[in-house]
């Protein structure tokens, strides 16, 4: 058991605390090899985590680096050495601290890797480019202890995967290195444990007290939220008066353009000059700065945000949080509705902004989710080989490696656990020559095997090369942003390459919550001048759109068969009683579709509530099955609930179109041939190492990137079928962008339950849809009218004009 020496239980003292409890027994489990905290949002999470460490140190005897902490945002890294550096310097501990990250000088960097601190907080990737080094060995002498904050977000995505391959590398290095995860969000942490331990060691779980229920409540508002659409303009006034009455209002939205959107609109209506602010991650680095540190000093009233500030970063004065828009996630709510009242046994505050009718529906779901703690997740299966390849050539950048020994320590990563030899050795073979097909070009064959058997660089000047292309992020294909000047102007940011493709001199649009003309493009810089008061074209991030957790859509379902619905407003209950008179409402375990005329074509509603992705491929899917049965349809639109076909017959018999193997049969031959599987290609084979963005003189730009994969993906589906970035991509397409797993578990859910009515018109459930398939065209006043009149014609049509707002 370790004791706290006396200047720290002095430290405690002073302020009147005490130490939690969950702080107590992560210190006598410091010798632990893993451990995994879960505790609420101000719970001293965090504390807890670097309390043995402090201990550890504080006698002022160890050398070199002691505690690696790793979390999944700078910007958390940055705040924890912040918030470290203060008891640390108050209990006068010999313990120096730095962090590391994109943002670090390289100087600074250098210095690390050659004198490194006894605390050093950095991302993955940072991490990776440590490990990568011949030195690493060097650097990492002495590290007794690895905490990874925030390891549910991590354990979500190939960074997590990377990571643990990192650690797998480390614990070779450091055998005595003990590792911690922190968390407030876990859904199933036996999973997590077993993500963060060494397979096959234990890891023990230590549940917190998980503190007070969160005080959050639906906004109410004077007018009804729209039918279709994700702005919430109509919640602008509200908003506003949630940000008078509280001290500082974080204000999550899930994607960069509905923040950039919403921010303009808050700044027309904000008539009292208040002092709010945005932030999210194609900004420029010195403006988010700015906003964070306006943000500690407690200069700001509100930030407008995206998922930048999700995670771990304590600003105590913040005392609500506004979500605009469906969560989408139950999980990603609880950590935003974890950023008020940032302090122990302290009920945080939040507020839910549904952006239109139907997320309504979603958000009262969430609601009652965060109430009872039921919190929502997916298994993501064994981890991805394209990181694995990735992992294979960070080896070979560190010095020669013999296969046995990386396959053995692969393994002991939690996600790899399960890695067959034959596996490891297809990676392997494809690093060194970069498989059939390509062998023959000198550039792809970048390891060779030496008479004594081990492996190494072809060229060890490629270890420059494959540093310079380490990390397992997919950039959105951007463009910096900048201020037009004869020297070079204030960088304000970055847009999507294809939104700057589109934009014309004269054009106006929105960035960092300002107005901007599009000038040019320099030198692959979008220049622009400032045009404040005119109307901007557009924003111009789509950002990521967040499909609904297969848990929320399941509560959604049961919540619709309450039938009395007393916890709705008025227009939504009044809605899904009008619904209910004309046609039914969607059932669990049963598929409803709805089949109805409408401008003089047959159009079918088919309710799968199987997320975003999920109802859009299973649109593509269909519209192949009605073409092959003669159905001819003529185009789909797909929302997080529902997939509206139109064509020109009218379908009476719906089973055939869900045969599942018809379904499999039919997403083979499409996916061969779908941008998806193109898109999905270029990010393994750019992770995998097969596609260099960056070289020493240039960065590719997103076309040229996306020319070379083309190119490469269309040569290997001819020549070399069985390739093993084909294979990778196939497993990568089907459960991220097409998710048919989720296609799948809604067959296997509804079985031949089919319910198909024939209505005379539009349903009210329906109409939403047809609005959503106007929206992507609409630009400009004139067609903004257009739109309204073609929603007040649906809602004549469907009978909701007559419901009350």
């Amino acid at each position: 058991m370790l004791h706290l020496p006396e200047q720290i239980l002095n430290w405690f003292t002073t302020r009147n605390w005490t130490i939690h409890p969950h702080q107590q027994v992560m210190l006598d489990r410091a010798d632990h090899p893993a451990t995994l905290l879960i505790a609420p949002t101000g719970g001293g999470k965090t504390m807890a985590g670097f309390l043995p460490t402090l201990a550890e140190l504080a006698d002022g005897n160890h050398q070199g680096l002691h505690t690696l902490y790793i979390s999944p945002l700078k910007a958390l890294a940055a705040d924890i050495k912040r918030n470290l550096r203060t008891p640390v310097d108050e209990m006068s501990l010999p313990i120096r601290i730095d962090d590391r990250t994109g943002d670090t000088p390289q100087s600074r960097k250098k210095r690390q890797r050659a004198d490194p601190p006894h605390i050093l907080l950095t991302t993955p990737e940072s991490l990776a480019l440590l490990i990568s080094y011949p030195d690493a060995a060097r650097t990492f002498a002495g590290l007794q202890r690895v905490v990874v904050d925030e390891i549910h977000a991590l354990a979500e995505s190939k960074r997590g995967d990377q990571l643990m391959l990192a650690l797998a590398r480390l614990q070779t290095l450091c055998p005595n290195m003990r590792r911690v995860g922190l968390s407030a969000t876990v859904d199933d942490p036996q999973a997590i444990a077993q993500f963060l331990a060494r397979h096959p060691d234990p890891c023990e779980v230590l549940q917190a007290d998980p503190g007070p229920t969160p005080d959050i409540q639906m906004l109410q508002t004077t007018e009804a939220p729209p039918w279709a659409g994700g702005g919430a303009a109509y919640a602008i006034p509200a908003v506003m008066q949630q940000i008078k009455a509280h001290n500082t209002t974080l204000i999550f939205h899930n994607t960069r353009a509905q923040a950039e959107i919403f921010f303009h609109n808050l700044w027309l209506a904000n008539d009292d000059s208040l002092p709010i602010g945005i932030h999210h991650g194609s900004l420029d680095r010195e403006q988010r700065n700015r906003v964070e540190t306006a943000m500690v000093r407690g200069d700001l009233c509100a930030i407008v945000c995206t998922g930048s500030l999700d995670l771990g970063l304590d600003w105590g004065d913040v005392d609500l949080v506004i979500q605009i828009g469906a969560p989408k996630n139950v999980k990603r709510l609880v950590q935003r509705i974890g950023r008020a009242n940032h302090s122990y046994n302290t009920p945080s505050k939040a507020l839910l902004v549904p952006a239109n009718r139907f997320e309504v529906l979603e958000c009262r779901a969430a609601l009652e989710a965060v109430r009872q703690g039921d919190l929502d997740g997916e298994p993501r299966g064994p981890g991805p080989r394209d990181v694995l390849c990735q992992h294979i050539l960070i080896a070979a950048c560190a010095g020669p490696f013999e296969a046995n020994d990386l396959f053995a320590e692969m393994i002991t990563a939690g996600a790899y656990a399960t890695l067959t030899r034959p596996e490891f050795d297809a990676c392997l073979g494809f690093c060194a020559t970069g498989g059939y097909a390509l062998q023959a070009y000198d550039k792809w064959q970048r390891l060779l095997q030496r008479p004594d058997g081990c492996w190494q660089l072809r060229d060890p000047r490629a270890s420059q090369r494959i540093r310079m292309n380490l990390g397992t992020i997919q950039d959105s294909d951007t463009l910096k942003v900048r201020l037009k000047r004869s020297r070079g102007g204030k960088p304000l940011g970055e847009i999507e390459e294809a939104f700057a493709a589109s934009l014309t001199p004269g054009d106006t649009f929105l960035i960092g919550g300002q107005t901007v003309r599009y000038e040019g493009l320099r030198e692959m810089t979008v220049e622009v001048t400032r045009r404040s008061g005119k109307r901007p074209k557009i924003a111009t991030f789509t950002g990521t759109k967040f499909a609904t957790s297969t848990q929320l859509n399941a509560r959604i379902l049961a919540l619709l068969q309450q039938g009395n619905w007393l916890n709705l407003p008025d227009h939504t209950s009044s809605w899904l009683t009008l619904q209910q008179q004309v046609s039914q409402l969607p059932e669990p375990g049963r598929l409803l579709i709805e089949s109805f005329p409408h401008q003089s074509r047959p159009h079918l509603c088919i309710y799968g509530f199987a997320g975003r992705n999920a109802q859009q491929t299973l649109g593509l899917l269909l519209t192949k099955r009605m073409e092959e049965m003669g159905l001819d349809p003529l185009g789909f639109v797909a929302t997080d609930y529902a997939t509206m076909i139109w064509g020109l017959k009218t379908v009476n018999d719906p089973a055939p179109l869900f045969e599942l193997a018809a379904l499999r049969d039919g997403l083979d031959s499409w996916l061969g041939e779908n941008a998806v599987m193109k898109r999905s290609f270029r990010a393994c084979a750019t992770i995998a190492g097969l596609i260099e963005r960056n070289s020493p003189t240039a960065r590719k730009s997103g076309r040229q990137a996306t020319f070379s994969s083309d190119i490469l993906y269309d040569t290997l589906r001819k020549y070399d079928p069985d390739h093993l970035l084909l294979q990778i991509t196939r497993t990568e397409a089907l459960r991220g962008l097409v998710d048919f797993g989720r296609i799948e578990e809604m067959i296997d859910r509804i079985g031949p339950r089919i319910d198909l009515r024939h209505l005379p018109a539009i349903t009210p459930l329906a109409a939403p849809l047809l609005l959503e398939m106007g929206k992507v065209p609409i630009k400009g006043a004139a067609m903004e009218k257009l739109l309204q009149q073609e929603a007040a014609d649906l809602m004549q049509k469907s009978g909701l004009s007559s419901l009350p707002d």
